[in-house]
């Protein structure tokens, strides 16, 4: 009863004082204000009832920090509460889209249903027809049958009658020289019409009944089973591309979809279709239930048409809208750390290179080249003590941890500080004079249109065309050792006018 009492006076002071506009006072102490909030007790309390001991073992704390703690649970609260009521406004908004959208769909089902009735009728109207045309035929030709033995009968018939009658007249005669006279050609004449009323003559050609049988039960059985088919799905609907998530990067595109809302129609895959970048026809890049996909290696400075469509158990649904992406111009790309060798380190966004072993490490570029024309430098930063830094490309299974181009991965030039040579399967070739020093630079050309790699030290060809027939696809890669340091250069126009190549020594 005294806590109810006390909790009552709190509550009208609170509100006298927030009516006032002055800070509220304790209810018990009326001259003290409050400076604690008691979490055990949940309220306010003044010094004076932490004198009197009435909370020593409570948890206190400073009322500020509890009132802005609270504001914050509070606003963070209505927070969620206003999302919440932002998605249920949307919610009403979409159930009353729905209402229309039911109301638009029950009208279009009853209008093909009456015409799919229609259709049936209509087509077993034909059908009627088709079948009384059948009969009438077939009871014009009994008809015509039995009319024609009729006639014939009765001609017969009344030959028959006239012959018996003369015979019988000519039987009444008394002169037997003047029957005997005519006797032999009336009986041949009584023989030919007695044969001519063969077996069957007198027997009907047709029968009164009609051999046509109409089986209707089957399609009885269809009409009374004809319903609506409820749980057989439909094909998926027409997924809809993401365009703010589609994107391009370098020679890779990535592209997002999504299925349209209230779509009741289960989906099991999506199946992506890109065509040839040069307007061809399009090939399936992904089939899976990812809603999301990135397809790498593609031509650079080309122009793709993506679409997508869903599919179930029902079938295949139909394609969405065709998105138009465009690839880069020139590769942009970096040191890749991932695949490097563990000695190697790089800075500068990846971009620079050193290495920490005094033999040389392989590190490759994050880009991978399969067709077109693309150019890239390096830059030397650092050269002590003449070491064999070699440039060049190489596939992504190749040796890390030794000079570049000793392998059969990898085509590379090595230079020092006077001459280079080509070098690829260990084997050395096109020695050429010119080698680097600080702040040189070397540019790499692959042309995977003429499928071959040319090397140049600071502007100027390097030899001959470094190998040719290379095919495939290629990262961009170097070798080197702790007394060099290398900056990689990317995204360059490539070279269009170049200095003539220095002669190979033989």
């Amino acid at each position: 009863m005294e806590a109810q009492v006390s909790a009552f006076k709190l509550h009208n002071s609170l509100e006298t004082r927030a009516v006032l506009g002055s800070p509220p006072t304790c209810a018990e102490h009326d001259l003290e204000n409050y400076s604690m909030y008691c979490v055990s007790c949940r309220g306010p309390v003044c010094y004076r009832c932490l004198e009197e001991g009435k909370h020593g073992k409570h948890d206190l704390k400073a009322l500020g920090a509890v009132w802005k703690q609270h504001k914050a649970q509070l606003s963070q609260a209505l927070n969620g509460v206003s999302d919440k009521a932002k998605e249920a406004k949307e919610f009403l908004v979409q159930l009353k889209n729905l209402l229309q959208q039911i109301q638009e769909n029950g009208l279009d089902y009853e209008a093909c249903l009456v015409a799919q009735c229609d259709a049936l009728v209509d087509a077993l109207t034909r059908q009627k027809a088709k079948l009384l045309t059948k009969v009438t035929k077939e009871r014009e030709h009994k008809l015509k049958v039995v009319w024609d033995q009729i006639n014939h009968c009765t001609l017969k018939l009344r030959q028959s009658t006239g012959l018996m009658e003369y015979c019988l007249e000519v039987i009444k005669e008394n002169d037997p020289s003047g029957f005997l006279q005519i006797s032999d050609a009336l009986i041949k004449r009584v023989q030919v019409s007695q044969e001519q009323w063969v077996k069957g003559a007198l027997e009907p050609k047709v029968s009164a009944e009609f051999d046509l049988t109409l089986d209707s039960e089957p399609l009885l059985q269809s009409i009374h089973q004809l319903d609506f088919i409820q749980m057989k799905c439909r094909v998926p609907p027409v997924p809809l591309l993401q365009l703010e998530k589609c994107c391009t990067r370098n020679n890779s595109v990535t592209l997002a979809w999504r299925m349209p809302p209230l779509s009741h129609n289960p989906v099991e895959g999506y199946i992506l279709e890109l065509d040839d970048g040069d307007g061809g026809q399009f090939r399936e890049v992904y089939v899976g239930k990812e809603t999301l996909c990135t397809i790498d290696g593609l031509h650079f400075n080309s122009t793709y048409n993506a679409r997508v469509k869903a599919f179930n158990s029902s079938g295949v649904g139909p394609y969405s809208k065709t998105v138009i992406l465009q690839t880069s111009d020139v590769a942009w790309f970096t040191f890749d750390p991932s695949s490097a060798h563990r000695d190697i380190v790089l800075s500068n966004d990846n971009q620079t290179a050193t290495c920490n072993s005094y033999d040389d490490r392989v590190v490759l570029g994050t880009a991978a080249f399969s067709k077109g024309v693309h150019y890239w430098e390096l830059h030397v930063d650092r050269y002590d003590n003449h070491p064999d830094p070699a440039f060049g490309i190489a596939r992504i299974n190749v040796v890390k941890d030794m000079m570049l181009g000793k392998d059969d991965k990898a085509w590379a030039m090595y230079v020092d500080n006077n001459r280079s040579w080509f070098m690829h399967c260990n084997s050395h070739t096109n020695r050429t004079e010119g080698g680097v020093s600080k702040g040189a630079t070397v540019g790499v050309l692959l042309d995977l249109n003429k499928h071959n790699l040319t090397f140049y030290i600071n502007g100027q060809q390097q030899g001959p065309p470094a190998f040719e027939n290379v095919e495939g696809v290629f990262m961009p890669a170097l070798s080197l050792n702790r007394n060099v340091q290398v900056t990689l250069h990317t995204g360059l126009e490539v070279p269009q006018c170049v200095k003539q190549p220095k002669l190979p020594n033989n």
